[in-house]
């Protein structure tokens, strides 16, 4: 990792230098940025990559301001400084945390891989989980779901909700250079860009279709889910008999779909689709027509089918080899069809004494033979 001092170090700009260092060579150019805010002259551009931007207050009929923030291009300023924190933070969960951990359980390599991304997934998923559950306690649209499309588009955001939104872009986009830096499986890299984009599309699309409501609170129920699947994993790899995790898992899993489902439903097909405010113009953030109601309900539709036709077989293959392990078992335990010599000795003889048959000494039988 890139916080590790290495005994023998590569050769300048090589892969495996680039790979050991990674995290370093991100601080630097992160620093960087943060000396910036100590000039003048570029503390404006640092300010751009650091803070949010696009703050609208609001100061009629109320007696304390209100700051509200809107979205634009210099959010991937932003985003772009988050995903190097992003990388920082990676680099040290996995040396200090889960590098420590896989020394003491001396796993496999595939386990190994699988270790380490589920360890970095529920440390996000915890995080993004608990912040998630602070802004819907915070917001009024938590308890009344008509506050998902009444008022749309919803141009003002919260503090909270923007920056949540930067993140959460941040983290997933900084993933695809982690694909190089943690030198992932060929076989597995197209299973995580998947992954990746899928996040990334829905999450980005919440943000720029003004559908921050809707997608925040979609977004909490998944993170409780998918941080129980890879807690569950964590404990299955420490310990292969604790696989209860998974039980409460899929129950919750299938329970996410469905209200993942249920309020796209509501939201594009009965509220957006009655709301007075219908048309399209970018310039004031509003995306409510017919094309884009269709194409963001199938595009969850879609991926809501998708992830149970994995979760289906995930169960099939958990399912299989469950049966194989006990019939393996069964054949383990039963007793054996043949007997032993031992056994067919002790069966052709009384107290010791081996039994001849037809009560004949050998020399009879020998005559007989002959």
């Amino acid at each position: 990792m890139g916080f590790r001092k290495k005994n023998k170090s590569p050769p300048v700009l090589s892969h495996e230098f680039v790979i050991q260092n990674h995290a370093d060579m991100v601080s630097c150019v992160a620093m960087v940025i943060l000396l910036g805010l100590m000039f003048e002259v570029t503390a404006k551009y640092a300010i751009m990559f650091i803070t949010v931007q696009y703050n609208v207050t609001y100061t009629e009929y109320r007696s304390e301001p209100i700051n509200f923030y809107d979205y634009g291009p210099k959010d991937l300023a932003t985003i772009f400084f988050y995903v190097l924190v992003a990388i920082i933070l990676h680099a040290l969960i996995q040396e200090y945390i889960l590098d420590k951990i896989n020394r003491r359980l001396h796993l496999s390599k595939t386990k190994h891989s699988k270790f380490n991304e589920s360890g970095q997934l529920a440390a996000f998923y915890l995080f993004s989980f608990i912040w998630g559950t602070s802004i819907l306690t915070a917001e009024e649209f938590a308890s009344n779901p008509t506050l998902l499309w009444e008022g749309y588009p919803h141009l003002r955001m919260f503090f909270q909700v923007k920056f949540f939104y930067i993140c959460q872009i941040a983290y997933w986009l900084h993933a695809l250079p982690e694909l190089y830096f943690q030198k992932v499986r060929k076989e597995d890299i197209p299973r995580q860009l998947n992954y990746i984009c899928l996040n990334v599309f829905h999450i980005a699309g919440a943000y720029i279709l003004n559908l921050h409501r809707l997608g925040l609170t979609l977004l909490v129920p998944h993170c409780l889910v998918e941080l129980l699947f890879h807690a569950s994993r964590l404990f299955y790899f420490s310990d292969e008999n604790k696989q209860k995790g998974f039980t409460l898992w899929a129950l919750l899993f299938v329970m996410a779909r469905l209200l993942t489902l249920t309020l796209s439903v509501l939201t594009f097909g009965f509220g957006l689709a009655r709301s007075e405010n219908q048309g399209f113009s970018f310039s004031e953030g509003n995306f409510n027509v017919l094309t884009i109601r269709i194409g963001c309900l199938a595009a969850i539709c879609l991926t809501q089918a998708w992830m149970m036709w994995k979760f289906i077989n995930f169960q099939l293959k958990k399912w299989r080899e469950h049966s194989q392990n006990q019939a393996s078992k069964k054949k383990i335990t039963s007793p054996k069809s043949r007997p032993s010599k031992k056994e067919s000795n002790r069966g052709n003889s009384v107290n010791g004494v081996v039994k001849l048959e037809e009560r004949t000494s050998p020399r009879a039988r020998k005559a007989k033979a002959s």
